[in-house]
């Protein structure tokens, strides 16, 4: 499977399975801080990723739209060294990714607009809301370069997985195999689920399934 294909079976599982099938593999991949402007929307898609940098540390550079060169299925994921007293994310550019097919966007800072993001049902995943505007405040510094978003590395191509407990991020060069593993953790868990609604005790059923080892590493 290409990563977009990839993409598409991750969407069919939630971030707190993948994260442990992440575990298993001694992965980390969890971007902690990073929550829902949306509730109840997923996202996943491969990371477009942009840095921004403060304005003043080098010479002025005129504001640049870079959303025209993410391509349908992406998850636009920025990094904005967690700033919070400026925004780089509104209801313009919400509005074009939605036109475009974009599957998500991730901020490790804060985005504004929310109004609009909320009528769109557009996942954004941000470390809050801010109404100042980035203009001249940020500018810029590269695209589709690996960043730091939360403290983890976020390369183009990575698989980006977002719902209501938050924002996973999956190695591109181990996407299959964590699929694989997040897969039968899904199923295992829907197992667990079926007997409970028979009747069968909570500790019974995770017993038998060996819920308390799904998430540990196998060597």
């Amino acid at each position: 499977m290409d990563l977009k294909e990839i993409a598409r079976e991750f969407a069919k599982i939630s971030t707190p399975n993948i994260s442990d099938a992440l575990d298993r593999l001694r992965i980390k991949g969890g971007l902690l801080g990073i929550t829902p402007v949306v509730e109840g929307v997923k996202m996943a898609g491969t990371a477009f990723t942009v840095r921004f940098i403060p304005a003043s540390q080098t010479e002025y550079k005129p504001w640049k739209t870079y959303i025209d060169q993410a391509k349908e299925g992406d998850v636009i994921v920025i990094d904005n060294g967690g700033r919070d007293y400026c925004t780089v994310w509104g209801g313009l550019l919400t509005a074009r990714a939605r036109d475009l097919g974009i599957a998500g966007t991730v901020i490790d800072g804060v985005c504004r607009d929310v109004d609009v993001i909320r009528e769109l049902r557009y996942p954004v995943f941000s470390r809050g809301r801010f109404m100042m505007t980035g203009k001249d405040r940020v500018q810029l510094a590269g695209l589709n370069e690996p960043i730091n978003v939360a403290g983890l590395l976020v390369k183009p191509g990575d698989i980006i997985v977002g719902d209501d407990s938050g924002v996973v991020v999956v190695p591109q060069e181990k996407a299959e195999e964590v699929l694989k593993i997040a897969k039968e953790i899904h199923e295992t868990e829907g197992k667990i689920l079926e007997e409970v609604k028979r009747g069968i005790p909570l500790a019974e059923a995770r017993a038998k399934h060996r819920y308390g080892e799904l998430q540990r590493p196998r060597d």
